[in-house]
């Protein structure tokens, strides 16, 4: 039973992880320059006064969607690790964890629908920026932590407290 604790506490943290860098940092969008945009500001190297031109993205409504639900994701997966860690030390013998299960699959679906909102508007991006470009790492990391999350929500769910 200690291996399966082990298993899905390290999961959990790694669904965290993977979410703090998908949140937090600046290539959810990779120019043809090696520039990258992300979530918080839209900045490109201006090659003529040789400086960054930044923007705040406040005029963009479904980008200020994504950063909250990237969010709303990163607060949902950090409630949900410390109900586990407050349901394993306070339940007794024999519990579900659902109310860990139940946040846990909500952040697969805060991220889930993060990442279409992103994919979704693309073109406007491609609009923006002319020379092209394609999805940087963090839009593919938020990706692959929207499985984890629903896989760790759905484990959680079946799982069962024993001594």
């Amino acid at each position: 039973m200690s291996l399966l604790l082990l298993v899905v506490s390290a999961l959990h943290i790694l669904i965290l992880v993977l979410l703090f860098v998908a949140t937090l940092d600046k290539s959810w969008w990779t120019l043809p320059e090696k520039e990258s945009l992300n979530l918080w500001y839209d900045c490109t190297w201006n090659t003529t006064a040789k400086t960054w031109a930044c923007s705040n993205v406040s005029e963009n409504g479904w980008l200020k969607a994504v950063q909250a639900l990237m969010v709303l994701s990163l607060i949902l997966c950090c409630l949900s690790f410390i109900l586990f860690m407050i349901q394993l030390y306070t339940m007794r013998r024999g519990g579900l964890f659902y109310a860990t299960g139940l946040c846990q699959l909500c952040t697969s679906a805060a991220v889930f629908s993060g990442a279409l909102i992103y994919a979704i508007h693309a073109k406007e991006i491609l609009a923006k920026h002319p020379s092209g470009g394609s999805f940087g790492y963090c839009f593919a990391l938020a990706w692959v932590a929207f499985p984890l999350a629903l896989v760790s929500g759905i484990i959680y769910i079946h799982l069962r407290k024993r001594e």
